[in-house]
């Protein structure tokens, strides 16, 4: 299942990439991050490991991450393991009157939440769920 949601934000290039880049602060603008521990010394760049807990409604889970990608001001890549696997990307184009900020995630359901099926019952719920996170962002970078 992939997604991808963007949202522009009204913000210079160095303050979103911060946001972004300072994971130990995801949980003040993802509502599905409940708790985010570092596995590794290392609190940024490539081969950070993070243990996230979420939940989503009634379902809780721990998302395994490892940074695969770091490209400061540019690009963040993670590698999912756990329940649901898969790829995801954090990516910052800055443009006139800001920076597009763009989530994508590719993520491979378990057959137990029904592999195919389930992942794409799940897609507009997660676009929904991530667009919100990032329009948070954009609020608590905006006020500042």
């Amino acid at each position: 299942m992939g997604v991808t949601v963007a949202v522009l934000i009204p913000a210079s290039l160095q303050a979103v990439w911060e946001a972004a880049a300072d994971f130990a602060s995801h949980t003040e603008w993802m509502t599905d991050a409940r708790q985010i521990e570092f596995e590794t010394v290392q609190k940024s760049g490539v081969g950070t490991r993070l243990r996230v807990k979420t939940r989503l409604g009634p379902l809780r889970t721990v998302d395994i991450m490892e940074v695969t990608v770091w490209e400061p001001q540019r690009r963040i890549g993670v590698r999912h393991q756990g329940l649901v696997g898969g790829e995801g990307e954090f990516r910052l184009d800055p443009v006139a009157g800001g920076v597009i900020f763009t989530w994508s995630e590719t993520l491979h359901f378990p057959w137990r939440f029904g592999g195919l099926i389930g992942a794409g019952l799940s897609k507009p719920l997660f676009r929904w769920i991530w667009r919100r996170n990032l329009d948070q962002l954009r609020q608590r970078l905006t006020l500042v």
